[in-house]
């Protein structure tokens, strides 16, 4: 008895690494990006990850205003990984990922208002971010923000 007990505690342990494992490595998110136009200067920062979390800010400012500012987190979540978004202070919204590939990921909150998806891709040098989902006149709306690397 004690040694199938032993034996499925064993095999536990195996699938729970197993299923950590293959949650995507997303050191690729990690550094300062930088875009904006119309002279809006959009920054966004990840911190590399640690125990496969990743703690992110964005700010958008135009000249010497802060227009917009925005903290994040992607980490495990009961089953999988989530991106916990909180833009200006207010309280999260939890999006789950539901699709990854080397150098992208997607998060969807199908319940959430605007924006009710978000992805990153990583290009060489560049990030592509985007959200998407029903615009103000209920009809489909996607914003892309393209990101180069930027200083410190």
């Amino acid at each position: 008895m004690r040694m199938a007990k032993a034996m499925l505690a064993i095999g536990l342990a195996m699938c729970v690494g197993a299923a950590q494992a293959a949650e995507p490595d997303l050191g690729w998110l990690s550094g300062r990006w930088c875009g904006g136009e119309a002279g809006r200067i959009i920054e966004e920062a990840w911190l590399a990850p640690v125990g496969g979390e990743l703690i992110g800010l964005s700010r958008t400012s135009k000249g010497d205003t802060t227009q917009s500012f925005e903290f994040m987190r992607i980490a495990r979540d009961g089953a999988g990984l989530a991106m916990r978004v909180q833009p200006n202070g207010v309280a999260a919204t939890v999006f789950p990922m539901v699709a990854s590939g080397p150098g992208w990921i997607r998060f969807e909150n199908p319940a959430h208002d605007f924006p009710n998806t978000i992805e990153y891709r990583r290009q060489g040098e560049r990030l592509n971010a985007w959200i998407a989902g029903a615009g103000p006149d209920g009809k489909p709306t996607r914003i892309d923000f393209d990101y180069t690397r930027c200083g410190p």
